[in-house]
């Protein structure tokens, strides 16, 4: 929801004419269940980068409405409340511009395709990532495809995987497999796996981590992990095993039981075990191993080999949304990811080496 905040920095502080016409430019109505909780509070947990002093800003322009009137930053929000977001201009389209960049797509029929993603693309368009995007390439390459020729920025799409994660997606080319599919993944009857490198040597060869993900209140650009209950963010659990031990840093396999922005990121690093060289979690520092300059270097060596944080979409399955035959994917660990792995195998031969 990039575009809902671009626009919510654009509010002036001072009052807008009670004739100035509003569009609605974010809507949200709460469940059965929701908490009583203060709607600057509940917007600022549902709108990545928003600041709680700028919702403030805009409840006291009149900006923020609850069931279509206007309400003061300290109004709670109940179940079924309907929430918007009102700003004095038109909603900004970002429109899907095709581009003939090349996709690694290992499978496609007159449903769906699934593509390879590689490392440091952004999946659709953004504020910010207006272009060279996958959406942008598969517009390109669906030209004519009714899916791909609105302003939609997710068009086909059901799922998603971070800018420098690579690995695989698959992408609705139907209406009726946009929809099949999307209900796949939200009754999580999908099946994924994704491997990681992370830092630190696990206590145990397999294990859950439970724990809310929601915006960082110090940093609005990652994800924090709260309580499981608590009222901050949503429920979210990852299952790991340990795959290759590797000294200072293990190879691990993860299956998400929920689906949040940054979960295994996120995670990780809570349980004090952040991805290796994922800056935005803290991976990008030297956090275990020796003091010998002969290591830091090593380690050095090994983030210029793998320049992101090393997490890869490995596995993925469903059930076909025409068909109904279930069909699995595996994709190989990328180039840097692999290298990656080897020079930590090395580097564990040549120590025990040089300990014998």
């Amino acid at each position: 929801m990039s575009e809902e905040i671009e626009d919510l920095d654009e509010l002036e502080d001072e009052d807008i004419p009670a004739e100035q016409t509003l569009y609605e430019h974010f809507r949200l109505e709460t469940d059965a269940g929701q908490t009583v909780l203060r709607v600057d509070k509940f917007l600022v947990d549902r709108l990545p980068n928003a600041s709680r002093t700028k919702i403030q800003e805009a409840a006291e322009a009149g900006c923020v409405q609850v069931n279509g009137k206007p309400v003061k930053a300290n109004y709670r929000v109940k179940p079924h409340d309907v929430v918007t977001l009102m700003l004095p201009h038109p909603k900004r389209e970002i429109r899907v511009i095709p581009e003939d960049i090349p996709l690694d797509i290992i499978y496609e029929d007159d449903s769906l395709l699934v593509v390879d993603k590689r490392p440091g693309m952004v999946v659709h368009p953004s504020y910010g990532h207006y272009t060279g995007t996958l959406v942008n390439a598969l517009a390109w390459h669906l030209r004519g495809n009714p899916l791909f020729d609105d302003n939609d920025p997710r068009p086909g799409l059901v799922h998603r995987i971070d800018k420098d994660t690579s690995g695989l997606l698959v992408v609705a080319k139907t209406e009726q497999a946009k929809m099949r599919l999307a209900s796949q993944f939200f009754h999580k009857t999908s099946s994924r796996k994704y491997v990681a490198v992370c830092w630190g040597n696990m206590e145990q060869d397999t294990g859950t981590i439970v724990g809310n993900i929601g915006r960082s209140p110090s940093n609005r650009k990652v994800m924090g992990v709260f309580p499981e209950g608590s009222e901050h963010g949503k429920h979210a659990v990852t299952h790991y095993r340990v795959l290759e031990r590797l000294g200072y840093v293990n190879v691990v396999e993860c299956v998400l039981e929920t689906g949040r922005t940054h979960q295994i990121r996120a995670h990780f690093k809570h349980i004090r075990h952040p991805l290796f060289n994922d800056p935005e979690y803290g991976g990008d520092e030297i956090l275990k191993g020796t003091t010998f300059t002969k290591y830091k270097q090593f380690v050095q060596n090994c983030f210029a080999t793998c320049p992101r944080q090393a997490l890869h979409a490995k596995t993925l399955g469903f059930e076909h949304p025409a068909t109904g035959r279930w069909m699995d994917f595996d994709s190989p660990l990328p180039a840097d990811m692999a290298a990656l792995i080897e020079r930590w195998r090395r580097y564990v031969a040549n120590r025990e080496i040089e300990e014998e």
